[in-house]
């Protein structure tokens, strides 16, 4: 659950480090309203200083808008980001008290985790993934996220300083354990939950339509929904403005099941059935669209999913 750690927050890293560490100290040390403050600066700094972050939100937002974008609803793509990003420091330093959440969908989750078997969600970077730290307090059962923190850049280093929760509920991508915690969690009803739009760079990834043109999205959340057989739910935490948010789950697929002579044509539309929610998403709140990069980019390990 790295929460949309965008191109343009790592592309700065050296300079940007100092930035990032006065503005999270001068915000938990002065309040929330200072760093609010510091967001229009350090906002245009970073909007100055990050050529191709700003090429990448002009070319998702003139597709979600169905037009080209003007440099005031970049601005606005930016500073909502930045917003995310303070939110997220207080969310981690234990400080989430004040936070308007929108709970939408809770029945249809507490409704998968009715048939003993736990639950994945499935989220994205549109929106906060952290804000499910706020909701899981009074969840249905515990939360784990399940995450891929070997490259972290300066700004999730620096918040994962803060972060005092996270090392008893993540379970990290890549660890020789980790596909035993993910089916105990399962096993003991709990939900796991992790991203499906961004994977490792060695991951298979299969080309869908998404926002008029191809784009490569992981198979591995989709391979390990099936392996796993659980109940998969859909989950947005969608910025609605000032500390508040709307956090939504949708069924997905009470389990995923990839016949083996039809796995690759059956993987491929599940992944084209969840870029497609996520492009109406993304149309409804483009702002939350925190891929920083050229997303329609075809990477060398894109293709046609495994067989």
């Amino acid at each position: 659950m790295n929460g949309g750690t965008a191109a343009w927050a790592r592309e700065r890293e050296r300079g940007g480090r100092l930035v990032l560490r006065l503005m999270i100290r001068l915000s938990l040390g002065l309040g929330q309203p200072v760093g609010e403050a510091l967001l229009t600066p350090i906002t245009l700094w970073f909007l100055a200083a990050s050529p191709g972050a700003r090429a990448a939100s002009r070319s998702f937002l003139a597709r979600a808008l169905g037009r080209p974008a003007r440099a005031g609803e970049v601005w606005r793509h930016f500073r909502c980001f930045a917003s995310v990003i303070l939110d997220r420091v207080f969310l981690l330093a234990g400080r989430g008290g004040g936070f308007d959440l929108r709970v939408k969908g809770l029945a249809a989750l507490e409704a998968a985790l009715a048939g003993g078997r736990g639950a994945l969600l499935l989220g994205s970077h549109l929106g906060s993934f952290e804000i499910l730290l706020a909701f899981a307090a009074g969840a249905p059962a515990p939360v784990r996220a399940l995450m891929y923190r070997a490259n972290a850049g300066a700004l999730s280093a620096l918040l994962a300083e803060l972060d005092r929760a996270r090392p008893a509920g993540t379970i990290d991508i890549g660890a020789p354990e980790a596909m035993l915690e993910v089916r105990e969690a399962l096993a003991r009803g709990e939900i796991v939950a992790l991203l499906a739009d961004r994977s490792p760079a060695t991951d298979r990834q299969v080309l869908v339509p998404f926002l008029g043109a191809p784009a490569a999205f992981p198979t591995g959340p989709f391979l390990l929904a099936a392996i796993l057989e659980a109940p998969v739910l859909l989950c947005w935490g969608i910025r609605l403005g000032p500390r508040r948010y709307q956090i939504r789950f949708e069924p997905f697929a009470e389990r995923l099941v990839l016949e083996r002579g039809e796995r690759a044509p059956a993987l491929e539309a599940v992944v084209a059935r969840y870029a497609g929610r996520l492009a109406a998403m993304a149309r409804r709140h483009p702002c939350n669209w925190f891929n920083f990069f050229p997303f329609w980019e075809q990477p060398r390990n894109a293709g046609g999913p495994p067989r």
